[in-house]
């Protein structure tokens, strides 16, 4: 069965896109903002927001490209313009202190733009993801064919869902549910595709600065925030050793391996990462 989540959904115009985002929770406490993954939607997040929401008013955002937010027209997926609508989006919605949560390459967005806005950023949490390691962890060739490899639509959800498994194979038969349905939509022609723009990431991917890493390292280090780092014990994205590396060039990061996790931590084992979450927000000093 499909997570059932709560949340209110919400537009805004950021540089000539209209972006769709979710959201959970009370608007008069405290705000959490969410960015997903490269392949991925706000709605990854929904089991982690709902025990959030209790305390804090939970923001997910589709990034441009994915979701329900609109494609961009050149398919700019540069760093510099995910960060970009991140600016839009807070300046828009009045947040002024709030934590920064991003998995993956909303990870890498998280850090850049905690960094270089750290009057805004109360704490970051950043889900697998740090600076590029030489050589590269094979997980981002990993990517790259997975990407190539991907058909536009598939004929049916069954065909959908065998795709996804064969992708993400440690996910649990619920959890797997859940990604399918939030990764995919179903044309007038009953045909399923995707709800990203896969020909234009393939593109960004492929450009000389669209989406290749970039040298994480200058904005790691200028984090002021409380920084907690998840990794996935069996990420082929985080090294080991890269968690470490980060908290000993800035002692505002700290680090938790999760079990049984490959680079979607959350998705993998959901309990524990939920729990080190929580408990890194009740030490943080109030708002």
């Amino acid at each position: 069965m499909a997570i059932q989540a709560a949340a209110k959904d919400g537009f805004l115009e950021a540089n000539g896109l209209r972006l769709h985002y979710l959201e959970w929770g009370d608007a008069a406490v405290p705000s959490i903002v969410m960015l997903h993954g490269l392949r991925s939607s706000a709605r990854t997040w929904d089991p982690v927001a709902q025990p959030l929401s209790a305390q804090y008013r939970v923001l997910a955002l589709d990034q441009r490209g994915r979701g329900d937010s609109d494609w961009a027209p050149h398919g700019d997926y540069t760093r510099d313009a995910f960060v970009a609508d991140l600016e839009a989006f807070v300046t828009q919605l009045g947040l002024e202190r709030f934590v920064l949560h991003g998995h993956s390459m909303g990870g890498a967005n998280a850090i850049v733009y905690a960094a270089k806005h750290p009057e805004r950023v109360r704490a970051a949490i950043i889900e697998d993801m740090g600076p590029a390691t030489d050589p590269p962890m094979p997980g981002s060739a990993r990517i790259g064919r997975e990407l190539d490899a991907t058909p536009s639509s598939f004929a049916s959800w069954v065909e959908a869902e065998a795709h996804m498994r064969m992708l993400r194979p440690t996910l649990s038969p619920e959890t797997l549910q859940a990604v399918v349905q939030s990764s995919l939509k179903q044309l007038p022609d009953g045909t399923v595709t995707w709800r990203y723009d896969l020909a234009g990431i393939r593109a960004a991917r492929a450009r000389p600065g669209g989406q290749a890493p970039s040298d994480l390292w200058p904005h790691v280090r200028n984090l002021r925030c409380p920084t907690l780092v998840l990794r996935g014990g069996m990420s082929d994205i985080l090294s080991a050793e890269m968690p470490r590396a980060m908290s000993e060039a800035n002692p505002y990061i700290r680090w938790v391996e999760i079990p049984y996790a490959s680079h979607t931590v959350h998705d993998d084992n959901l309990g524990p990462y939920n729990r080190e979450v929580a408990r890194f927000l009740q030490e943080l000093p109030p708002a």
